[in-house]
C-alpha cells in the first residue's frame, strides 16, 4: 500500500466514525437522560412518602393535644376529690340529722365528680391486692408481712389516675416485703 491508499484508508475509517459517533453520543446520551429521570422519580417518591408521614404524624399529634389538653385541669379536680374523701373520712358516727344531710351531700357531690372523670376518661387506678407497677404505682413505704407475697400493695395512701391511656397520677402505695 502507497502512501496514498493509506490516507485514503485512514478518510475512510474518520467518515465511520465520524457517521457512527453521533449514534454513539446520542446513545450516551439517552442512557444519561433515562439515569436522571430515574433520580428524579426516586426523589419524588421519597419526598411524597415523607410529606405523608409528616401528615400522619401531625394528625396524631393533633388528636393526642384534643385528648389530654384538659390534663392540668383534671389533676387540680383530682385535690378536690381528695379533700372530699378526707373530710368524709374525718366526720364521726352522728345521729344528728343535719350531719347525716351534709355527709351525704358530700357523697353526693363525690359521685358527681366521678361521673365526670369517667365521662372525660379519667379512670382509678386500682391498686390494693395487686403486684407493684412502676408505670401506674409509687412505693411510699414497705411493710412487714407474712401474710401477703413480697412486692404486693397492701396499703393505698393515694389514688392514682390515668386520663385515657396516660398516667395522670401515680397511686401512692405501701408494699409488703418479708419480715
Amino acid at each position: 500500500m502507497d502512501e496514498q491508499d493509506l490516507h485514503q484508508e485512514a478518510d475512510n475509517i474518520r467518515n465511520v466514525t465520524a457517521d457512527v459517533a453521533p449514534e454513539l453520543q446520542e446513545h450516551d446520551r439517552v442512557a444519561e437522560l433515562e439515569k436522571q429521570l430515574e433520580e428524579a422519580n426516586s426523589k419524588a417518591l421519597y419526598a411524597a412518602a415523607e410529606m405523608q408521614n409528616v401528615r400522619r404524624r401531625l394528625e396524631k399529634e393533633k388528636l393526642d393535644a384534643a385528648a389530654y389538653a384538659n390534663t392540668g385541669f383534671a389533676r387540680d379536680l383530682l385535690a378536690v376529690r381528695d379533700h372530699l374523701e378526707r373530710a368524709l373520712g374525718h366526720v364521726p358516727e352522728s345521729t344528728d340529722q343535719n350531719v347525716t344531710n351534709f355527709v351525704s351531700g358530700i357523697q353526693a357531690t363525690l359521685r358527681e365528680l366521678d361521673s365526670v372523670f369517667s365521662r372525660h376518661g379519667i379512670s382509678r387506678i386500682e391498686a390494693r391486692g395487686l403486684p407493684l407497677d412502676p408505670n401506674r404505682h409509687q412505693a411510699m413505704m414497705e411493710v412487714p408481712s407474712d401474710q401477703h407475697e413480697a412486692g404486693t400493695i397492701i396499703d393505698e395512701m393515694q389514688s392514682g389516675y390515668m386520663l385515657k391511656e396516660r398516667l395522670l397520677r401515680p397511686s401512692l402505695v405501701g408494699v409488703a416485703r418479708k419480715p
